[in-house]
């Protein structure tokens, strides 16, 4: 079936909407937990589904140096090989080879750099990259980009966000095709929303079945990246989504959907719950404190999960401290689970009218 993506109801700026794929629909605003190596660390399929994610986010960077695209195509792809059944996005591994990779080379062809795994040495470019998201068989694929460091050199940015647009046109081109799948548009620039705009129209122009904002969750300070979604988002094609990759807190979540995104994704609730934090609705928890030796309640009794309900604050503190593999496991399960509760409540609230009072009532208790 083709993919599509239809508006449901807007609220003052916040949306409503559906992503429809032949692996199930994705309603948004929507968050995608982080499968990095195909899996998301710590959790089976299983437990990810029961979390109500209707999406994962999978990196091409990794999956390419590790175990190879080979192996996870001679599965059928993605799905096959981690055996999850509903869609997934890659991204484009732009961000890793400027993140994680030394001696990273950039050339008009595309990127040179050192694996972190063993130094070796790697070529990506927009052809490569959309080549491996076609065999990993993404459901959503991303062009390949160049993800600066924040910085405000206006001029670095500049020339970074016109080879990323040369790039978006190649990735394009090589995509090809393919009513069943969406290929994403990335707009950089940086903290300057001039160039923002600049790119948002080339890469319209171009032609995407949605567009991202990138460079975000990179340093900048959350009001800085407030302003440049509220000035960007509005200018977006209003019936396509729009995502802002590599965010964030329940509080960015709040702040991006009130002005204008539908998609989301972040490491934050698995890295958080490896490392004993809990997100609740009374606020971010540290299970390691010795406060918890003493409280028996459930980890968040509002959050319809097996984890949240059913462990005490006092085991998981036990847990966490005696670095038990199931600390891992319970937190993390816990941590999806109330990301997409907090999803699923800010959809009711677009779809009734009244997304600006559930905003009032959480922003401050969630915005940690």
């Amino acid at each position: 079936m083709p993919v599509k993506f239809s508006l449901l109801n807007e609220d003052n700026g916040a949306r409503l909407g559906r992503i429809e794929t032949k692996r199930g629909n994705i309603d948004t605003p929507a968050f995608m937990p982080v499968g990095t190596a195909a899996t998301v660390k710590a959790l089976t399929v299983d437990q990810i589904e029961q979390t109500g994610s209707q999406i994962i986010l999978c990196n091409t960077y990794h999956l390419y140096l590790r175990p190879g695209t080979e192996r996870i195509e001679r599965a059928g792809g993605l799905h096959g090989f981690m055996n999850f059944s509903k869609p997934i996005l890659t991204d484009s591994g732009g961000f890793q080879v400027m993140s994680l990779s030394k001696n990273t080379k950039i050339s008009e062809d595309g990127a040179t750099f050192n694996s972190h795994i063993d130094g070796k040495k790697i070529f990506l470019s927009p052809e490569i990259s959309i080549d491996i998201q076609k065999k990993l068989n993404a459901d959503i694929v991303m062009v390949f980009d160049e993800c600066p460091e924040y910085t405000k050199d206006k001029d670095r940015i500049k020339s970074s966000m016109d080879l990323s647009i040369r790039w978006a046109q190649r990735s394009k081109i090589e995509f090809g095709t393919n009513n069943e799948k969406m290929l994403f548009g990335i707009v950089q620039g940086g903290i300057f929303n001039d160039l923002r705009k600049e790119c948002l129209e080339r890469l319209t122009d171009i032609g995407f079945d949605g567009y991202a904002l990138g460079g975000l969750a990179v340093g900048e300070p959350q009001d800085e990246m407030f302003k440049t979604v509220e000035e960007i988002s509005p200018l977006m094609d209003k019936y396509k989504p729009r995502y802002v990759m590599g965010t964030g807190t329940p509080g960015d979540l709040l702040g991006a959907v009130k002005r204008g995104i539908d998609m989301f994704d972040c490491v934050l609730p698995t890295r958080s719950g490896r490392t004993g934090l809990a997100f609740t609705w009374d606020g971010k928890l540290n299970l390691r404190n010795s406060k918890y030796t003493n409280d028996d309640k459930p980890l968040d009794q509002n959050v319809d999960c097996p984890a949240s309900q059913l462990y005490s604050r006092n085991y998981l503190n036990h847990l966490i401290n005696c670095n038990e593999i199931l600390a891992s496991t319970l937190i993390s399960w816990h941590n999806i689970a109330f990301f997409q509760d907090l999803m699923r409540k800010i959809r009711i609230s677009i779809k009734n009218g009244n997304f600006q009072d559930f905003y009032n009532q959480h922003f401050e208790k969630l915005n940690y």
